[in-house]
Parts: structure tokens; sequence; C-alpha cells
């Protein structure tokens, strides 16, 4: 099954996109890179939302992702995930981003291979605030193969 096939038959839908303010996702040779996508989520992790609510959203954060990146490409196939940062809104003694952040890059193992084209590179990273008071936001790289 192809990451295309793999990421339709997890119930991802993607959609045409209208072109905004920025561009959700920029190729520059043969690298495709996304934007911050944030959660649909608003909080901080630690102080309301909990590590799980996060990892739904961060997960939520990877799908949007791929949705830019299918508009920008044309299809999820042909493409190896290099690197993906995830800013989790934190409460100050909230330790636990990578789990928060596993949310996306579990997505993207089921979509393209944990120990193939989506075995990345990650950082997770928590943030006194994000953009619109999003719990998550998710930003990521791809090489075109």
């Amino acid at each position: 099954m192809t990451p295309q096939q793999r990421a339709e038959s997890l119930g991802l839908v993607f959609e045409k996109q209208t072109p905004g303010y920025l561009n959700l996702c920029i190729r520059s040779g043969n690298q495709l890179l996304s934007s911050g996508h944030v959660s649909t989520l608003k909080g901080k992790l630690g102080a309301g939302v909990t590590t799980e609510e996060g990892y739904a959203a961060a997960r939520e954060c990877a799908a949007k992702i791929l949705n830019s990146v299918w508009n920008t490409h044309g299809t999820l196939d042909g493409l190896r995930v290099l690197k993906v940062l995830g800013c989790v809104n934190s409460a100050p003694e909230f330790i636990e981003q990578h789990l928060v952040i596993n949310g996306a890059s579990d997505l993207l193992h089921e979509v393209f291979g944990k120990t193939g084209d989506g075995f990345h590179a990650r950082s997770a990273l928590g943030f006194a605030s994000l953009p619109t008071g999003a719990a998550v936001e998710v930003e990521a790289i791809f090489e075109i193969l």
C-alpha cells in the first residue's frame, strides 16, 4: 500500500485549499517545507489540557500538514519525512512535550512507515503561548524522492 493509500485508509480527507496570507507548504528544490499548523484545541498543557488531549491535537496538526503537502505535491507518494518541529503550549511545570508530539510522529509513522520514509528527526518544545491560544503547533520538512 502506498502512503497516499494508507492515509486514505486511516480516514484522512484531502481537500483543495484556498491560498491565504501565508503559504501552508512550499517547495524548495527537492524539499517541501510546511508552515506551522495549529490545533483546533485551545489551552495549556498541564493546566487544564491533558497529555492525551495534546496527543490528539498533535495528530490533528499532522493531518493538516499532510493536506497542505498534498495540495502542493498532488500526492503523499514519493516523499520522505525529514524533520518535525512540535510546539506545545505548556504550563511551567509541564514536562511531557515529547509525549504530546508523539501524536504527530505516530501519524507520520502510520502513513510513511516507522522504519522507512517516516523515520524522522524531531524536536518537541514547550512554549508560554501559541498563536490563537492553540494547544499545539507542528511543522514538518519532507524530501521529494
